[in-house]
Parts: C-alpha cells; sequence; structure tokens
C-alpha cells in the first residue's frame, strides 16, 4: 500500500463524485461529532464564523416558501427553514450524511424530506421551489459549479432565490492553517488546479477553486442575477478553531463568501 498523498492536479467530474461521495460517507459520524454542537440540529450557520440565518437575514420570508437545500449534510439548514415555515427538501451527494440527518430526525421525532442525489443533476421539475440554498455544501466540491448554477436556475421558479456560501477564493492563496503561518500567501490566487488527496493511488477527496469572477460570470451565464456577496467578518467572541479557520486568520483575510442571487421574474 501506498502513503495517502496530497497536492493540486487536475480532475474530471466523474473522479470527483466518487471521491467526495465516500470521503463524505466514511467521515459523516465523525464530522458530526466534531462540529455538531457548533452547528446546532436544526440551525442554518453560514459558516465557521458562526454567523446564523437568524442574524444575517439572507433568504428572505420563509414562511409558506417551498425550498431546497442541496449539499445539506445532515439537513440542519433545512430543519431550520421548517422551523420558519418553509415546506423543505434536504439534498445530498452522501448517503452517509442523510443517515445522520435521518438518526437527527428520529431523536427529534421529525420526519425531514431527504433526497440522495448529485447537485449538479437534480432530480427535480422544472420551476418546483421558491428558495435554493447551501452553506458549504457541493459548491466546492464538485467539478463543474457553473453546471450547479444551472440546475439551481432550473428548478427556481421565477423570482425565487439562490443562496450559496463556500470558501472564499482568497484563500485558495493561503497555506490551510489556523496560526500565523496561515497568513503568508504561497500559491496563485489565478490557479484553478483542484486540490485532490490520494490513498492507494485513487483519489479520496477534492476541492475545486473558482476566482470571484469565475463564480459571477457563472451566475450570470445560468441566467440568474448576483443580488449581494457577503465577506462575513469574524466575530470577536467566536474563539473556535475548525480546521484552517481561526480567530488569528479569520481577523486578517476572508474566510467565507455568500453569494445571494434571484432567478429574475418573468417578463410581463
Amino acid at each position: 500500500m501506498s502513503e495517502p498523498t496530497a497536492g493540486h492536479e487536475p480532475l474530471g467530474a466523474k473522479p470527483t463524485r466518487s471521491a467526495n461521495r465516500a470521503w463524505w460517507d466514511a467521515e459523516a459520524a465523525d464530522y458530526y461529532l466534531d462540529h455538531g454542537e457548533f452547528l446546532g440540529d436544526a440551525e442554518l450557520v453560514w459558516g465557521p464564523e458562526g454567523w446564523a440565518e437568524s442574524q444575517l437575514c439572507l433568504l428572505g420570508s420563509l414562511d409558506g416558501v417551498r425550498a431546497l437545500e442541496i449539499g445539506a449534510g445532515a439537513a440542519q439548514g433545512s430543519r431550520y427553514a421548517a422551523r420558519c415555515g418553509a415546506q423543505c427538501v434536504a439534498s445530498d451527494l452522501s448517503a452517509g450524511m442523510l443517515r445522520q440527518g435521518r438518526q437527527i430526525d428520529r431523536r427529534r421525532e421529525e420526519h425531514l424530506p431527504l433526497v440522495q442525489c448529485d447537485a449538479t443533476c437534480l432530480p427535480f421539475a422544472d420551476q418546483s421551489f421558491d428558495l435554493v440554498f447551501t452553506a458549504y455544501g457541493a459548491v466546492p466540491f464538485v467539478a463543474d459549479s457553473a453546471e450547479l448554477m444551472v440546475q439551481a436556475h432550473r428548478v427556481l421558479r421565477p423570482g425565487g432565490r439562490f443562496v450559496f456560501a463556500t470558501t472564499h477564493p482568497v484563500r485558495w492563496s493561503f497555506p490551510d492553517e489556523p496560526g500565523r503561518e496561515g497568513l503568508r500567501a504561497t500559491r496563485p490566487y489565478f490557479d484553478r488546479t483542484p486540490y485532490v488527496e490520494r490513498s492507494d493511488g485513487k483519489p479520496t477527496y477534492a476541492e475545486h477553486h473558482r476566482t470571484l469572477g469565475d463564480r459571477v460570470r457563472e451566475i450570470v451565464a445560468a441566467g440568474l442575477r448576483l443580488l449581494d456577496l457577503v465577506e462575513p467578518e469574524w466575530p470577536e467572541d467566536n474563539q473556535q478553531v475548525w480546521g484552517g479557520w481561526s480567530p488569528t486568520r479569520g481577523e486578517i483575510i476572508p474566510g467565507t463568501a455568500i453569494f445571494v442571487c434571484e432567478r429574475p421574474a418573468a417578463a410581463h
């Protein structure tokens, strides 16, 4: 058996999908143990900074809204939306993450609709939802995020909203270290080569990088309109270290980018 490796190399859609599905299946239980208290069971936390939807109010009114969460993980965001009156479906590529979500549902005596699917090939009819959203789900873990934007546009009704949070693109240039060593840029911002981990020669995890300009162009090309770009600052009361995220880095460089988009209403 060869030693695990990690680095930057080209990786297509199919191996990316297979690697990330298997990785999240294997990590689902431990991920919840490590981060479940921070995320809550029925909260929509937009990123490691800790800002919640109840504070940022990016989704708009949820009462009576038909909502789809993509890359939902254990569906915490969907439970929040349902608690606020939405009719919500939670979807994720990973069956392991959805099983974790079902365990939470059983404990809470709830039954949230859960669907296993690829966010770049959503099994829903055109204009099925008023809202699509995801907090660090799907977007950085697919090779073709432009197609993900197309799918979000397709399933949204005219006037519907798409809100997604992902790693801020500027972080690509910095080592994923929580201390001061993570504040020195070492990688070209414009290098879109994916980050790939391998074991026994096979890809086991992948993240894909897009610049801010890339993201805006993907949104516009899909027929969506960008309403806002939120770069949440690190709160003084959050002292948690989460992987490469930390107060040390958070006060210097942005960690999260939240894109608020809409499908334009049909012309009369």
